[in-house]
C-alpha cells in the first residue's frame, strides 16, 4: 500500500506528464492530454485542453499561507544499501537459458508431441482463403493449444515434405474474428521441417551467441548481469532515499486550506501519466491498474485522489523550503531543462515539446523547483545505511534471499533479454527461441485470425 501511494505521488509530480520519443509517442501523449480515445478522434476532433483556474498553479500562491514547515533540515533516514544476491543472477539466467532452448532438425520420422513444426498453410471458407488464414514457415509447438481444437492434432504424424488438408470448425464465439464463430473451414497444411528442442546449457559458446559487447564467458557475463543489476538496484536505493526523505518533511508539516484546484490538476496529471504507461502495454487504465497493482477501479481511483492531494502538499512543501532557503529557478534553468527533456523525449524541437505540455508548461517550473529542492534535503539528510543480508566484503551478494529488491531487479532482466538473447543459430545448428517468436509474432500479424484460440 505505502509502495503504491509512494508511486503514485512521484508520478504526480512529474512535470513530463507522458514520458514518450518520437511522433507516435508525441501523438499518444496528445491524445492523453486531450482526453481522445483514438488517432481518428484526434484528426477529426478538436478537443479543448482543460483550463485550470490560477490558484492550481504554484506562481500564484503564497506557500507559507498553506503550510507550515516543521523539521526539514538533518532528517535522520535509514536504508538498507544497494545489492543483488546470487540467487538473483542465478534466476535471471536460468530465465535466459528457458528462453533459448537448442532446437535441432529431426529427420526420418513423423511429427510428435512437444515437436516444434515450421508449417506453410492456407485456410479456406466456402473453398476462398479468409483474411489472416495463410503464413508461410510458422514455428508451431505441437502441444502448446496455439490454435484452434483439431489443428496441431492434425498436425501431429506428418512428415517433412508432407501436405494434409485439415477439416476443421472455428469455436464460436470467436474473438479474433467473429465471422468466422461456428464457421467450417480447411486449412492446407505443409510441413516444412520438424525440430526437437532440449535445455540450453551456460557455457562460453552460449555467451558468446548473445553478442554482448566485450562479454565472451560466463564469468564476464555473470558479472554483466550482475552490474546491471546493481545499476537498477541504485537507481532504487536513490528513489527511495528521495522520497523517505520527502514524506519525513511531509509529516512534520501542517496544511491547511490546500486548494482543490491544484489537487485536482495533480489527479488529473497522474490519470494521464498512468493512462499513458497503460497504453504503452497495449491496455486501458483499468486493465493495466488490475494487472500492474491488483485494484480494482474503485480503488486505485481512491488512492489516486489521496495521492494527488499528498503531491499537492509535497509541492507547497517544497516551494516552502524553497522560499526560506532560498532556492530559485531561473529561466536559463527552465529553458536548459526543457531543451535536456525534449531531446530526450525525441522531440525535434523545444517549441514543439512546450506545444505537447500545453498549458502545463505554466507548471513545469514546479518540476525544476522539486527538483532543487529534494536534492537540497537529500545533501542535508542523515542517512544511515544498513548492512544488506548476506552481502560480502567485495560487493558481490550472497546467495541468500535478496526478496526485497527482487521485483526491481527482474525489471532490468527483462529489458535485457532480449539483447542477451542467442543472434540466429545455436551451436546445435539450429534456430533459437528468439527466431521462433520472431517468426510467430510476425505471422501473427499477418494472420490473425488464422486459428488461433483467442
Amino acid at each position: 500500500m505505502k509502495k503504491f501511494a509512494m508511486t503514485m505521488i512521484t508520478l504526480s509530480l512529474s512535470a513530463m506528464l507522458l514520458a514518450g520519443c518520437g511522433d507516435s509517442a508525441k501523438e499518444t501523449e496528445q491524445e492523453s492530454l486531450t482526453g481522445g480515445e483514438s488517432s481518428e478522434v484526434a484528426e477529426t476532433e478538436t478537443v479543448e485542453e482543460k483550463i485550470y483556474p490560477e490558484e492550481s498553479y504554484l506562481d500564484n500562491l503564497k506557500a507559507d499561507d498553506y503550510v507550515e514547515l516543521g523539521e526539514y533540515m538533518g532528517l535522520e533516514v535509514t536504508l538498507e544499501a544497494p545489492y543483488v544476491s546470487d540467487e538473483q543472477i542465478e534466476n535471471y539466467i536460468q530465465r535466459v537459458l528457458d528462453n533459448n532452448p537448442v532446437r535441432t532438425e529431426v529427420t526420418g520420422r513423423a511429427v510428435k508431441e512437444g515437436d516444434v513444426t515450421d508449417i506453410s498453410y492456407v485456410g479456406k471458407k466456402d473453398g476462398v482463403a479468409f483474411d489472416g488464414g495463410t503464413a508461410d514457415n510458422y514455428m508451431l509447438t505441437i502441444g502448446a493449444g496455439q490454435f484452434i481444437d483439431g489443428f496441431e492434432d492434425g498436425v501431429v504424424g506428418m512428415k517433412a515434405g508432407e501436405t494434409k488438408d485439415l477439416e476443421l470448425t472455428f469455436p464460436d464465439p470467436y474473438e479474433r474474428n467473429p465471422d468466422l464463430a461456428g464457421a467450417p473451414v480447411v486449412f492446407t497444411v505443409t510441413l516444412n521441417k520438424i525440430y526437437e528442442e532440449s535445455e540450453a546449457q551456460l557455457s562460453d559458446d552460449f555467451v558468446a551467441g548473445l553478442s554482448i559487447e566485450n562479454v565472451a564467458t560466463v564469468g564476464e557475463y555473470r558479472q554483466y548481469i550482475y552490474d546491471g543489476m546493481m545499476e537498477e538496484a541504485q537507481r532504487q536505493y536513490d528513489m527511495d532515499e528521495e522520497s523517505a526523505i520527502l514524506a519525513a518533511a511531509h509529516e512534520n508539516a501542517a496544511f491547511h486550506d490546500v486548494p482543490e484546484a491544484m489537487v485536482e490538476r495533480y489527479y488529473d496529471r497522474l490519470v494521464s501519466n498512468m493512462t499513458y504507461q497503460a497504453a504503452m502495454y497495449g491496455m486501458d487504465l483499468d486493465t493495466f491498474m488490475m494487472y500492474g497493482y491488483g485494484k480494482q477501479a474503485e480503488q486505485y481511483e481512491e488512492e489516486m485522489k489521496d495521492s494527488a492531494r499528498q503531491a499537492a502538499e509535497q509541492i507547497l512543501m517544497m516551494q516552502a523550503i524553497a522560499e526560506r532557503e532560498g532556492l530559485t529557478v531561473s529561466n536559463e534553468e527552465m529553458e536548459e531543462s526543457l531543451s535536456q527533456n525534449a531531446e530526450q523525449y525525441g522531440y525535434e524541437s523545444v517549441d514543439a515539446y512546450k506545444e505537447v505540455l500545453g498549458n502545463e508548461v505554466k507548471g513545469y517550473r514546479e518540476y525544476v523547483m522539486s527538483g532543487k529542492v529534494t536534492a537540497f534535503l537529500v545533501e542535508k539528510a542523515k542517512i544511515t545505511q544498513s548492512e544488506p543480508v548476506g552481502e560480502t566484503e567485495t560487493g558481490q551478494a550472497s546467495t541468500e534471499e535478496a526478496e526485497d529488491t527482487q521485483a526491481s531487479t527482474e525489471e532490468v532482466g527483462d529489458t535485457k533479454e532480449s539483447a542477451e538473447e542467442p543472434k540466429g543459430d545455436n551451436q546445435a545448428g539450429a534456430g533459437t527461441k528468439t527466431d521462433r517468436e520472431s517468426a510467430e509474432t510476425e505471422s501473427e500479424t499477418e494472420t490473425e485470425s488464422a486459428g488461433k484460440k483467442k
